[in-house]
């Protein structure tokens, strides 16, 4: 069972890079990803967060069907955005309000290499964002403005010492 890698881990700042087998290896990958995720409590994962650099990431939002995101790409954001208050399974305890686009369209591939686009919108359109942004290495606290990033990041260390 993997771990899930905190703030300061290195490979939380890395690109990740594309899928190439879509293969059993994957699917257990996938799965293993979705057994993490739910004892975190989380409702998205990247595999950066437990020290894989690939571009996959599972989410799984109340009244929605779990899902897996294989190499994919924002191919569309709204212009409407709104803030929400947002928390990270590699940021345990804090949470802060992020400003993101309304609705997305994501295109990905699924674990066994079908291709497929999805418009998201409400928490979905925002963990696809929030797990996206984890595959080029960033981590929701680079969305805060500085001032606001420097009191979350202190308060952070604070708590894990």
């Amino acid at each position: 069972m993997y771990d899930i890698k905190t703030l300061g881990a290195d490979v939380l700042r890395e690109p990740a890079s594309d899928v190439t087998a879509f293969d059993p290896e994957l699917k257990r990958l996938v799965s293993e990803m979705f057994m993490v995720m739910k004892r975190g409590d989380g409702i998205g994962l990247a595999a950066p967060q437990i020290g894989i650099l690939k571009n996959i990431f599972v989410v799984h939002v109340n009244g929605d069907t779990p899902r897996v995101f294989v190499n994919p790409e924002i191919l569309e954001t709204s212009m409407e955005q709104s803030p929400y208050e947002e928390g990270c399974l590699s940021v345990p305890g804090i949470y802060a309000e992020v400003t993101r686009p309304d609705r997305v369209r994501v295109q990905a591939y699924n674990e066994e290499g079908k291709r497929f686009t999805i418009d998201a919108g409400g928490l979905l359109a925002r963990v696809v964002q929030h797990e996206y942004d984890h595959l080029r290495g960033v981590l929701f606290v680079d969305r805060l403005p500085e001032g606001k990033r420097e009191r979350v990041l202190r308060m952070y260390k604070k708590r894990h010492r």
